[in-house]
This record gives C-alpha cells, sequence and structure tokens, in this order.
C-alpha cells in the first residue's frame, strides 16, 4: 500500500480487517515499527474521531503525530494549477506539499466538499494535488467523495459482529438508509460505505432513500436501492443510518421528512438489526434517543474501532515503505 485513499488502494480487505483486529487484541504489538518516523496530519476543516483515533494510532506504532490546522493556523491554499494568486490564498500546494514531504513519512489530510460544483468536488483536486507534489504516502482523513477510514471502520465492526455471533459464513443483509438532518451534508460517508461494502462482496448489501437522494452509480453499482424503507429493513441484520444531500442537483435539501428517522417500531421488522452511524449524531433528528441508548446500537464500539482501522492502514503503509 503506497497510498490511502479508497478501497482500490487495498488488495485485500479481509486481511486488513484481520490486522485492525489483532491490534485491537494487542495495541502495543508493533510499538517500535514507526519509531523515528513523523505523520503529519493537515485538517483543512475540523475533525474529532478522525484525529484523535489517527494520533493513537501513530502512537501505538512509535510515531510523532504532528496536527496542523490549516485553515486557522497556516497560509490559505491555493490547489489550481496556473492560479494567478491575487485573491485571498497565499501559498501554492506546489509549493508546500514538497516542504510536508520533507518533514514527514506520511501525510494525512482531511478536506471537505464545498457542496456548490460537483464537478469541482469530485474531481478530488485537493488530495490529488498533495500526493502529486508531497513524494511521500498520502492517507484520506476524509475528502470530498469518500472517507475511507470509516468505511475500513464499519467493515471491522461488521466482521466483529459477525464473529460474536459465531456464525462467519453468513451472509448479513446490511442496510444503508437515508435519515433526516437540519442541513445538507456531504455524500462522503454514504459513498464510501458503499464502495466497500461492494468491494467487500459479502453482503446482501440496500441501499434506500427517498426519490431524488440518488448517490453516484461509481460507488453504489451492485446494491439494491429503493425508496421503499420498510422494504429495504425487513430482515436487516445491519442498518446503518446517514444523512447526505442530493447528487444530482448538487448539494440540496428536497425533503427531511421525519418519518425516515430510525425507531424501535422500525428495527422490529430487522432481524434484530445493529446500528451504526458514523457519528456526530444530531438525535432525535437522523436517530432516535430509544435507538442510540437501545442494545442494538453499536456506534460507541465502531468509533472505537476507528483507532484500529488506522494504525492497520499506517502499519501498512510503514512496512511498504520504510
Amino acid at each position: 500500500m503506497k497510498n490511502f485513499v479508497s478501497v482500490n488502494d487495498v488488495s485485500n480487505i479481509d486481511a486488513l480487517v484481520q490486522k485492525a483486529l489483532a491490534y485491537k487484541a494487542n495495541p502495543y504489538i508493533d510499538k517500535t515499527l514507526g519509531t523515528n518516523k513523523r505523520i503529519g496530519c493537515l485538517f483543512l476543516n475540523p475533525s474529532m474521531r478522525t484525529r484523535l483515533s489517527t494520533q493513537i494510532a501513530a502512537q501505538n506504532l512509535g510515531m510523532e503525530p504532528i496536527i496542523f490546522n490549516v485553515g486557522s493556523e497556516g497560509w490559505m491554499l491555493e490547489f489550481e494549477e496556473e492560479a494567478i494568486m491575487s485573491g485571498t490564498t497565499v501559498e501554492h500546494v506546489k509549493d508546500a506539499a514538497p516542504v510536508f514531504g520533507k518533514y514527514f513519512d506520511i501525510l494525512a489530510i482531511r478536506t471537505f466538499p464545498s457542496l456548490k460544483n460537483r464537478e469541482d468536488d469530485y474531481s478530488e483536486l485537493y488530495i490529488k494535488q498533495f500526493i502529486k507534489y508531497a513524494g511521500i504516502p498520502v492517507v484520506s482523513l476524509e475528502s470530498s467523495t469518500l472517507h475511507p477510514l470509516q468505511s475500513l471502520t464499519d467493515i471491522i465492526t461488521i466482521t466483529e459482529e459477525l464473529e460474536k455471533s459465531k456464525i462467519i459464513n453468513l451472509k448479513p443483509k446490511i442496510v444503508l438508509t437515508w435519515a433526516p438532518h437540519v442541513k445538507p451534508l456531504p455524500q462522503c460517508v454514504a459513498n464510501s460505505f458503499a464502495q466497500w461494502v461492494n468491494a467487500w462482496g459479502k453482503a446482501d448489501f440496500v441501499i434506500t432513500h427517498p426519490e431524488d437522494y440518488e448517490l453516484s452509480g461509481e460507488f453504489t453499482k451492485g446494491a439494491t436501492v429503493t425508496h421503499d424503507q420498510n422494504e429495504a429493513l425487513k430482515d436487516a441484520d445491519f442498518v446503518y443510518v446517514k444523512n447526505w444531500s442530493t447528487f444530482n442537483d448538487y448539494g440540496k435539501i428536497y425533503e427531511s421528512d421525519p418519518r425516515w428517522m430510525l425507531t424501535n417500531k422500525k428495527l422490529a421488522i430487522t432481524n434484530n438489526a445493529k446500528v451504526m452511524h458514523c457519528l456526530p449524531v444530531r438525535r432525535n433528528v437522523e436517530l432516535s434517543d430509544e435507538i442510540l441508548d437501545g442494545s442494538n446500537s453499536i456506534i460507541t464500539q465502531e468509533a472505537a474501532n476507528r483507532v484500529w482501522a488506522a494504525q492497520a492502514v499506517l502499519s501498512e503503509i510503514l512496512r511498504n515503505n520504510g
């Protein structure tokens, strides 16, 4: 593994999952692997779990993590080639990224879509420019279209639950359901979850959402898509709850129908499904208190597993780029 920006950078999902679970069982088994190496974590938008879990994962491997909030602590960066920098941007990524490449051994970057111009967001210009000019491995801590560390975590958590149930050959029914929200959110987590579950290939995968909330077929191909949430939830083993804004008429909220919020009544038609969410969550908007505080929720477990996902990825990169 050279970079980690999507599932396409992973040659064997199950092997990476098992590595993560091995780190969960023994976090410090490779505590010297990253000795005398640094990871630079650059945040172009805020983060809590992603930032903290990546720091902990790096430290578990003996690395020194250095955090830098680009917007508030440094110069505004320009990413367009041949830009005439007479506006608000002060430094070009062509000048900044090679310096980061000299400071660090791995560069981890979190960006965020504008939700204004789909072509710009889906070009993934920011992270591609860092890969092009830094000269060192790049890890995505979320980009304009994908959140691969979150999705790896999700597969880890599902695998963990299946192994716990001792029915490891079961092909579970996994449902990704849209949820209401008070503001437009990007498609990153939903895109990424769909991409990873489809690539994993071990589930009956269903996506449900209101009309007009279709995701890009680039990521959903292979999944069953329905606008009937009850139909989707029937006999589900795992339900992943997430809001996203419109893709075709980009970045809009057409509706925020509270009837799409998951409740125990809806959960009753599932196969006692485990409920997942990437956090943060708007209580009683996206998910009801009764779900979040109930026994079917594995959201805390899922969030805790972010450490082991990051540790597995960083370990692979350290071993392959030593």
